[in-house]
């Protein structure tokens, strides 16, 4: 892939560059600030952009502020976004939006290099990975608590590890039950929520977390 790199820690900057270049993918850029990632995103047009919530000049939500504008403006650019904590505003933002080729990982819960290489992959093959604590956060946070209070224990727990973008197969070998259990469940949790299941495993995802932060449809 061709990667685009916006983080303002010139330690962590260079160290993904390795890291990436190393696993043979191409580095076009490693910016930054936010501007410059908007700059560099026009000119470039990379794959896959990998993203700090926090860049100057305030240093608190400059990066994924920029990020929602590249998902508006330039769809066809997957989007990895890491940060030291869950941005809860943008981040539904973003995952209402829908399409995949959208990541969110926590910088301090990525514990394997091989992981984050293969996480970062699927995000720019189109796919949409989540840490789970994310996840965690916005169903906390979502204004439709009652609705997610009339889920069981484990549809509870179905819907969770949906949302982080695993598929049924996934979910069975995650919780040890047959994957058609799995299936019977995500039926229970589409109608009561009162979505129609949709045909792929990211617009699956999508769905319910944008019914989860009232986002629209």
């Amino acid at each position: 892939m061709r990667i685009l790199i916006a983080e303002d820690s010139v330690l962590l900057r260079a160290g993904l560059a390795r890291l990436l270049s190393d696993a043979g993918h191409e580095v076009v850029a490693a910016v930054d600030s936010a501007e410059a990632l908007l700059d560099a995103v026009a000119s470039l047009t990379p794959d896959l952009a990998i993203i700090d919530v926090r860049m100057p000049p305030t240093w608190t939500d400059e990066g994924i502020r920029a990020a929602t504008i590249v998902r508006a403006q330039h769809p066809h650019v997957a989007i990895l976004v890491l940060s030291q904590y869950v941005e809860e505003r943008y981040a539904a933002d973003l995952i209402a939006t829908g399409g995949g080729s959208l990541g969110y990982l926590l910088k301090d819960r990525i514990a394997d290099v091989d992981d984050f290489l293969a996480d970062a992959a699927r995000v720019g093959a189109g796919a949409t990975v989540l840490d789970p604590e994310v996840v965690a956060q916005l169903v906390v946070r979502s204004r439709h608590r009652e609705t997610l209070d009339a889920l069981s224990p484990r549809e509870s727990e179905v819907l969770s590890l949906m949302a982080q973008g695993r598929s049924n197969a996934a979910i069975a070998t995650a919780l040890t039950v047959t994957e058609g259990a799995v299936e019977k469940h995500v039926s229970a949790i589409f109608a009561k929520l009162g979505l129609a299941p949709a045909d792929t495993e990211n617009r699956r995802v999508m769905a319910v977390l944008a019914y989860l932060e009232g986002a629209p449809r």
